[in-house]
């Protein structure tokens, strides 16, 4: 699967970013999604994820109630709503699929990677 992320950009704090994540491959649809994050000097980090059939979405607690991870099959992209940003949610925000119907939190089990989309957030 290839992964291309966007929608990463400059926002205030309090302020809203969706972010998208386009696949290609047949097999998309059968894999659970995950969005992850970078912060310069700090590790990657999970974000949130959803499952194959859209079942099922899990969440980092420090972004639980501001995020909303969806997926639309038919045009094969994984969405990531920001919302009430904050100036710590601010990283290098990367899609991944894993082989995995259902999410999994650890990055070492997703499979392929997107190029990462900047998000900034100003105080």
């Amino acid at each position: 699967v290839q992964l291309q992320a966007s929608g990463g950009g400059l926002v205030q704090a309090g302020g809203s970013l969706r972010l998208s994540c386009a696949a290609s491959g047949r097999t998309f649809s059968t894999y659970a999604m995950g969005w992850f994050r970078q912060a310069p000097g700090k590790e990657r980090e999970f974000v949130a994820g959803i499952n194959w059939n859209g079942g099922g979405t899990y969440y980092t607690d420090s972004v639980k109630g501001r995020f909303t991870i969806s997926r639309d099959k038919a045009k094969n992209t994984v969405y990531l709503q920001m919302n009430s940003l904050k100036p710590e949610d601010a990283a290098v925000y990367y899609c991944a699929a894993t082989r995995n119907i259902v999410v999994v939190a650890t990055a070492e089990k997703y499979n392929d990677w997107g190029q990462g989309t900047l998000v900034t957030v100003s105080s």
